[in-house]
């Protein structure tokens, strides 16, 4: 009898999500009947959709659209419990899934490696990817955040017998609130860190520690763990499982900074890489053992890695420019800031770094969670940190002030609440012989980057 997985009628609610609408589009290519809704569709899920074909007619919910025909609801994080879609779902008694528990089911029958932690997995995902393109390996995947060359984050076809899924930590769904990684049941895993996020869901670090012990729990019987020795936590978990998984540990391998990347020295050969950063040289040795459980041999990873330059928005150059450098990157955890700033430093060591950072996820903007924040960005020699009163008021936080920040940070940073301030700041400065670094899950609310390069420069 067929079922669901199987069957061809889908319909998305909250379609224009970063995850929800990359899946709409590998299903739509796989010849899946998709539909979808939304209530806001922003580029470049709207312009994606649209090219795609799969762009709702009109934005908002209406439960008419959810008729008998459905073989099955993907529902979104967006959505709420109350979206009277879902009620209609529901009613019509049509099966209703989250986002990774269709992918699973879409999966269930490949080798699926599973890239978990609290940092570098689309950087891994991304390493993955580059060298399999590169030696003519077929994958089918799932990237968390935007690819340079892809123009959809999600592949899933018949013919791949493997697929590299990111592991996030986060809720499934409005009405399942298990974390999305629980859901994978991986043969091969990795855990890259642990620091302490998402204290929405996970109030306590003790709790969020939990969610990596249970995952380790859900590896597929004599499944593989690969894991970070540097990290304390990572390596309590490799030590704990090493009884009744495969555990494989990775560290930072040897490296020599140079004007171009860096230099590392495994095994007793050198290879030349355009990435910097101990935190991407960790992360490049986590994604060599994954490449491995999938049949690459760790010279032709390695080879093929020197062409890589990183995953977009991670250490992502905006200009170079009579001594002047401008970097993008995602950090905004804690953990993140520290990497990724020393980073920067460590490279550039003659330069002046001055790294600019904007508190914009739920967990940075919280009164209690701003302590994490100590000492994040002490690699740099000037930093600066932005906020909005305005998107703390919009997530229903309690009221942070300038001095809050300030102390959370333990001192030494320029805190402000206001885009233009942001600007006047850099704007001020000599930045001759200088690294900039902008680091944020947003854009400083409006902050165009190449236009602040350009003006920088001018």
């Amino acid at each position: 009898m067929e079922d669901s997985f199987s069957k061809k009628n889908i319909h998305f609610i909250a379609i224009g999500g970063s995850a929800m609408h990359n899946l709409a589009i590998a299903l739509n290519r796989k010849g899946f009947n998709i539909t979808g809704s939304d209530d806001e569709i922003f580029n470049p899920s709207k312009s994606r959709l649209k090219k795609e074909g799969i762009l709702p007619d009109v934005i908002g919910w209406n439960p008419e659209r959810i008729t008998k025909n459905i073989d099955a609801v993907i529902l979104g994080m967006h959505a709420k419990i109350d979206n009277p879609e879902l009620i209609r779902a529901k009613k019509l008694n049509i099966p209703i899934y989250s986002y990774p528990e269709y992918l699973y089911k879409q999966a269930k029958s490949k080798k699926r490696i599973v890239i978990s932690g609290s940092h570098g997995k689309t950087t891994i995902t991304s390493m993955i990817l580059h060298v399999a393109n590169i030696i003519g390996l077929d994958l089918d995947y799932m990237v968390g955040a935007e690819l340079e060359g892809y123009d959809c984050m999600v592949k899933i076809t018949d013919e791949s017998k493997t697929v590299i899924l990111e592991g996030d930590e986060y809720l499934t769904s409005p009405i399942d609130h298990r974390p999305k990684f629980h859901l994978y049941k991986p043969h091969v895993a990795i855990i890259t860190g642990i620091s302490w996020d998402h204290i929405n869901v996970f109030p306590t670090f003790s709790n969020y520690l939990d969610q990596f012990d249970n995952f380790c729990k859900l590896i597929q019987k004599k499944g593989t763990l690969v894991y970070n020795i540097e990290d304390v936590e990572v390596n309590k978990l490799g030590e704990k499982y090493s009884d009744i998984l495969e555990t494989i540990p990775y560290k930072t391998p040897k490296y020599d900074v140079v004007s171009d990347g860096t230099i590392i020295h495994l095994e007793g050969k050198s290879y030349n890489l355009k990435i910097f950063g101990s935190h991407n040289l960790q992360n490049l040795m986590g994604a060599m053992i994954l490449g491995e459980s999938i049949g690459i041999s760790r010279k032709d990873f390695l080879n093929a890695m020197s062409s890589f330059k990183g995953a977009a928005k991670r250490l992502q150059k905006i200009i170079e420019n009579k001594g002047f450098l401008m970097f993008k990157d995602f950090a905004h955890s804690p953990s993140k800031l520290r990497a990724t700033t020393k980073a920067v430093k460590e490279q550039f060591p003659s330069k002046k770094v001055i790294a600019c950072m904007e508190l914009h996820t739920f967990s940075s903007l919280k009164k209690d969670f701003l302590s994490q924040y100590k000492d994040s960005m002490s690699s740099a020699d000037e930093s600066l940190v932005y906020y909005s009163p305005q998107v703390v008021k919009h997530k229903s936080l309690d009221p942070i002030s300038l001095e809050d920040v300030y102390l959370g940070f333990g001192g030494g940073v320029k805190v402000v609440n206001h885009t233009n301030e942001v600007l006047s700041f850099l704007l001020s400065k000599d930045m001759s012989n200088t690294v900039l670094l902008m680091m944020s899950s947003g854009n400083f609310d409006g902050i165009d980057y190449a236009k602040l390069a350009k003006d920088i420069c001018n």
